[in-house]
């Protein structure tokens, strides 16, 4: 590699300011766009809230892509010079990858799966091989061939008949999540005619391998909401509908039992769950409710021998229980305790094999997997070394095996797929992650986690990695990740793409802020409603400790998150813009109060209990008080990339436009403000594997050009 820290000079200690009089320049002789202003008058609560960008919000609207495209067109002028670096560490990106990869083989039904990619192809091809790995390969999808003529083409959610002779899967080509069921017969090739439209893509077919099961959408706020059974041969209008989800805050699904005894419809909220089963044999038999839904009620299920097993916050159990209960009464009076509640560990989900249960724990923040027999003759843990590490089941859809397979990665170790006997207790590394380009060796790197001191007193866990040998001087260039919403974690995981950063002087940190579930559900409840502020003052509390303890310096700190981690940057930069030199918000929510007042939104209802309905006072006071949007205000702001896609269903496009559009109109002085939006993707940006390294590199090239580091 070329020289790793080369820049302006070869001292990272000066390369802001060597860098900061070119972009500087840049901004002063560009025009940024200007959105046109229209005031739109918000009112409730006697409250009147001016929003000049409201009109950003159609779609349709060939002044509101002009806008769009006039942002495309002064961020593409405002980063020509680092075009060529964009290309450089796109290849170099590139070049780690192994192209002509495949996923381990997994079994199921006398089958043995595979996922290949093949050498200058963007989409995987999904394979099967009958009996055994030397059989010949039959080729369920080619999607490099299917994609063919789309800029956005997603396959999801194959699902194979009990026969093994059919498949249904979920296409999806506009990036909205709207994906259309159809159905390959797999002796033939041939794709019937059935095509189902405005579905989650993913579906279950009964034990009688003629009757499909799956969700459709409401197509004006896309939550899942119905259930419909369909009969092979027939056209989908003719479909039964089996249960409709008539409560706006809630979303339906429906999935078989490990076991394949049962059929379940499941509906969620944040806070509530429910479930409805049938037996696989008997579709068309009416579904019945395992145990009505309660409000702070949660729970799962999962069914071996003639028992059901139920993860559950049952009876204030914060950090669930494993429960179990009859076939015959299923109501939560009839559940007794198989794995009690216990305060420093959170029970996350297990896995149910003949001889073995399988449970997926988190004690202090780590993953820890425990497996104990059903005869309670053995109950241990698999043995983890260290503290920055993510380990997970996974791909175990057999049911009489003794061998578990799970991964392992770390933010130094690439990311194995291990067999292990619990049995003998034999463990084997069937695939490592390959790093190519001759250059990767683990032993550079160091990770290690820290703990930093919110302002109320907390412990906020880091997780670190950075290249050896460099000085904790305060010189040093850190980007720092966060998430934190939903009680979604974040855990420490290895990136081989991350190396562009680490290879020329940057630290990676992650800040397990509040929100998550990092140190257990009460971390999140800590995190969330009116509570929401914990989640970004603890980011702030940790960029100050990274200041102070001089791993870098303000001067040298950048942040980024995307969609609720983009709500967290818009409102870090918004109560210390100071501590940070550049931000990266990606998919930004940051319109909090108007989305979460417009129920025609997608998912919005659903997220009254993560955010608060700021229909009530009380909300609608507490989330204006932190919304992005609704607090920018006449300052300096750090440099900032803000990257979005056009047909996003989950974080509408017009959010982050109206955002930057107000930020252009209010911050001071000569940063960079930059809104890129992908015209042909919605939230998870692009679907080909390549064109998502380039995404990447654009996000790279921004910081490192902050840096001043050019190569």
């Amino acid at each position: 590699m070329k020289n790793i820290i080369a820049g302006c000079i070869a001292s990272l200690i000066f390369i802001t300011s060597c860098t900061t009089k070119e972009t500087a320049k840049k901004s002063m002789t560009l025009t940024p766009p200007s959105a046109q202003k229209i005031a739109k008058n918000l009112e409730i609560h006697n409250d009147s809230r001016i929003d000049n960008y409201y009109w950003l919000n159609n779609r349709d609207d060939e002044e509101v892509i002009d806008y769009l495209e006039r942002e495309n067109d002064y961020y593409t002028k405002m980063t020509a010079h680092t075009k060529a670096f964009q290309t450089d560490l796109f290849e170099e990106m590139k070049a780690r990858i192994k192209e002509d990869d495949e996923s381990v083989p997994y079994k199921l039904r006398g089958y043995f799966y595979i996922t290949r990619y093949e050498i200058g192809k963007d989409y995987p091809i999904y394979t099967r091989k009958k009996d055994s790995l030397d059989a010949p390969e039959e080729i369920l999808f080619d999607v490099n061939e299917m994609a063919k003529g789309h800029s956005y083409y997603n396959l999801s959610g194959m699902n194979i008949s009990e026969d093994n002779r059919l498949v249904s899967f979920g296409v999806d080509t506009l990036s909205r999540r709207k994906y259309t069921i159809f159905i390959k017969d797999l002796e033939t090739g041939d794709i019937l005619e059935e095509k189902i439209p405005l579905t989650t893509g993913s579906s279950v077919w009964a034990n009688d391998n003629k009757t499909l099961f799956y969700t459709r959408k409401d197509e004006k706020t896309l939550r899942s909401n119905q259930i419909f059974k369909h009969v092979l041969g027939t056209n989908q209008t003719e479909d039964s509908l089996v249960y409709t989800e008539e409560d706006d805050t809630f979303g339906t699904y429906v999935y078989k039992t490990k076991s394949k005894e049962y059929l379940i419809i499941g509906s969620y909220s944040t806070l509530t769950s429910e479930f409805r089963f049938v037996k696989a044999n008997e579709p068309n038999e009416e579904f019945k409710i395992f145990q009505p839904r309660e409000r702070g009620l949660e729970y799962s299920i999962y069914h071996y021998d003639d028992r059901f097993y139920v993860l559950t916050n049952l009876e204030e159990a914060t950090n669930f229980r494993l429960m179990k209960t009859s076939e015959e009464n299923t109501t939560k009076e009839y559940w007794t305790d198989m794995l009690p509640h216990r305060e420093n560990v959170l029970l996350e989900d297990i896995d149910i094999f003949k001889d073995y249960l399988v449970v997926s724990e988190r004690s202090n923040g780590l993953n820890e997997i425990r497996i104990i027999r059903w005869d309670a003759k053995e109950d241990y843990y698999l043995p983890f070394d260290n503290e920055t590490y993510t380990a997970g089941t996974g791909g175990n859809p057999e049911f009489d095996t003794e061998v578990l397979r799970y991964g392992y990665n770390s933010l130094t170790t690439p990311s194995s797929v291990l067999d292990f006997n619990m049995k003998t207790r034999e463990k084997t590394v069937v695939k490592e992650t390959e790093v190519l380009g001759g250059q990767f060796d683990k032993t550079n790197y160091e990770s290690k986690r820290l703990w930093a001191t919110s302002a109320d007193g907390a412990k906020i866990p880091i997780s670190m990695v950075y290249r050896k040998g460099i000085k904790m001087d305060g010189t040093n260039p850190l980007l720092l990740y966060g998430y934190g919403s939903y009680g979604s974690t974040i855990d420490p995981y290895f990136s081989s793409v991350r190396l562009s950063l680490l290879d020329r002087g940057f630290i990676y940190a992650i800040a397990h802020v509040r929100g998550s579930e990092y140190l257990g559900r009460e971390w999140y409840e800590n995190g969330k409603l009116l509570k929401k502020k914990n989640t970004f003052t603890d980011f702030i509390d940790v960029s100050k400790f990274l200041i102070s303890e001089k791993y870098t310096s303000k001067n040298h700190l950048y942040a980024s998150g995307g969609s609720a981690g983009g709500l967290l940057m818009g409102s870090i930069v918004n109560m210390a813009p100071e501590l940070y030199n550049g931000v990266i918000a990606s998919v930004p929510f940051v319109d909090v109060v108007t989305t979460m007042l417009d129920d025609s939104i997608p998912l919005t209802t659903g997220e009254y209990d993560e955010w608060g309905n700021p229909n009530e006072l009380e909300y609608y006071n507490y989330i204006k008080s932190y919304s992005p949007y609704d607090n920018v205000r006449s300052r300096e702001y750090p440099n900032m990339l803000v990257t979005t896609g056009l047909h996003d269903s989950q974080v509408q496009y017009w959010e982050p436009a109206k955002w930057v559009a107000k930020l252009r109109e209010f911050k001071k002085g000569n940063t960079v403000l930059l809104l890129q939006t992908n015209m042909d993707a919605g939230h998870g940006g692009a679907s080909g594997r390549f064109e998502a390294l380039k995404e990447v590199a654009m996000d790279y090239s921004f910081l490192l050009d902050l840096e001043g580091i050019k190569e």
